[in-house]
């Protein structure tokens, strides 16, 4: 039987309007049960200190628990690939960082593409480093401590996390923006490295700020600048690298949040949206700043503003990773 010509363009519409009302529903039902935030490194870290701070005001805005699980291994690597190949329902969200979503694709014969197996979330607070001394290192300025390293380059020793860690890769990055050299010394972490650059035994560290930042303060070390564009507010007095002599030096630790690619763009939003209001929360910033965290600008903790970071950072890092022959460990 032949439909006359209004009904049938009125069921047209309406069968052009189910994936519209299907995807207004689901994210109005979203979430129904926890989510889990997948941290892949060990409890009591960086990582896990801010997946714990973003989960529980998250959990406010989105009125369902978030867990926590910590799936450590081949400095990250194993964790995320388990987010990549979780169900894109938005119940399993990955927590990451430069590291992870940038350097281990440089590094590491992984099981997942980095752009290609993950939607971007929401880009998180930053961890800069710090150029870090010994305390009698002779040197009262950045300009000073590259000349005093060019002065001394068979004997000056800098302490790094290992192979593929942030210290490595900015100590190398540092070594070709100011034309020195010295020894890198591999530790099983910055803390380890720190200890030593306490006691005299290693020269400097780039770290990132939230390591070092009690030793600044009580006067154990020295710190001539932070690698951004910006001074922290935790540190106002410590320059930026521009203003201390070595510009565009900039290295940061950004964390962010990914789902499994295909996650539907309506969960997406719903979990960007929580983020944002969380790091609008001034009890979550203030507890970013006390981390040594930088609070992205709204407009960059949008789920374009991660992706396009990212791929900018791959374009950066990957070459001089790949020229420096860094290796997994």
């Amino acid at each position: 039987m032949k439909l006359p010509r209004r009904k049938f363009l009125h069921l047209a519409a309406c069968a052009a309007a189910l994936p519209v009302v299907s995807r207004i529903a689901r994210a109005q039902s979203y979430p129904t049960r926890p989510i889990t935030f997948n941290v892949p490194f060990p409890a009591g870290g960086p990582t896990d200190a801010i997946a714990r701070v973003m989960g529980e005001r998250m959990r406010v805005a989105l009125g369902q628990p978030i867990l926590i699980e910590n799936v450590s291994g081949a400095a990250g690597s194993i964790g995320v690939g388990r987010v990549a190949h979780a169900p894109p329902d938005g119940y399993t969200v990955g927590v990451g960082h430069w590291s992870t979503h940038v350097v281990n694709g440089a590094i590491y014969d992984l099981s997942y593409d980095l752009l290609k197996d993950f939607a971007p979330v929401a880009l998180l607070p930053a961890n800069p480093q710090l150029i870090v001394s010994k305390k009698n290192v002779p040197a009262a300025n950045l300009k000073e401590l590259i000349a005093w390293l060019k002065a001394n380059e068979s004997k000056a020793a800098a302490g790094t996390a290992g192979a593929g860690s942030a210290s490595q890769i900015a100590e190398i990055y540092f070594q070709k923006i100011t034309g020195t050299r010295f020894t890198m010394v591999p530790y099983r972490g910055t803390g380890p490295a720190l200890n030593d650059l306490v006691a005299g035994q290693i020269d400097l560290i780039l770290d990132q700020a939230s390591n070092s930042m009690a030793q600044v303060r009580a006067g154990t070390i020295k710190a001539y600048a932070v690698t951004a564009k910006t001074r922290l507010p935790s540190l106002p007095s410590i320059p930026t690298v521009d203003e201390a002599g070595a510009p565009g030096l900039y290295i940061s630790v950004w964390y962010g949040l990914w789902v499994p690619k295909g996650t539907p763009k309506d969960i997406v939003a719903k979990l960007s949206d929580a983020a944002i209001i969380a790091m609008a929360d001034p009890a979550v910033r203030m507890r970013m700043t006390d981390f040594g965290l930088e609070v992205p600008p709204p407009e960059q903790q949008t789920p374009e503003a991660l992706g396009a970071l990212q791929k900018a950072e791959i374009e950066k890092w990957w070459p001089i990773i790949k020229a420096a022959n860094i290796k997994a460990e």
